[in-house]
């Protein structure tokens, strides 16, 4: 199964919407079916952008999921992407500068966006203010 992250960062908002004190079993996500949604929060436990992944399989299939909650790396992470407009650009410049969509990737591009936007930022209220 490829990565896909879109539905990395679509699981990410819904972990952190719904998760309260205990495990999140059997996630769902619109238009992803259970073994994907399991595959890739497996894949976010392994990158310790959240606290718990647990599995149980029947039949030689998915069966059951849980999920804990994000970790502080991966609120870091969701709070960098969060932006539609961040997620875009970020997208953009990866493809057109041919870069691979992978977690340091996007976490490198998203944090240049956020540093060029807050620095222009910062100049405006600086020329503003002069």
């Amino acid at each position: 199964m490829k990565r896909d992250m879109e539905l990395c960062r679509k699981i990410l908002f819904a972990i952190e919407e719904q998760y309260v004190d205990t495990a999140i079993f059997n996630l769902k996500i619109e238009d992803y079916s259970i073994e994907q949604i399991a595959y890739h929060c497996k894949l976010l436990y392994e990158a310790d952008l959240i606290s718990d992944y647990k599995a149980q399989y029947a039949d030689d299939h998915i069966y059951l999921f849980a999920v804990g909650s994000l970790t502080w790396e991966g609120h870091d992470f969701l709070d960098k992407i969060r932006e539609d407009t961040i997620w875009n650009r970020t997208k953009d410049v990866i493809v057109k500068k041919g870069l691979p969509m992978v977690l340091d990737v996007v976490k490198e591009v998203s944090k240049s966006i956020i540093t060029s936007m807050t620095q222009g930022a910062i100049d405006s209220i600086m020329n503003g203010g002069a």
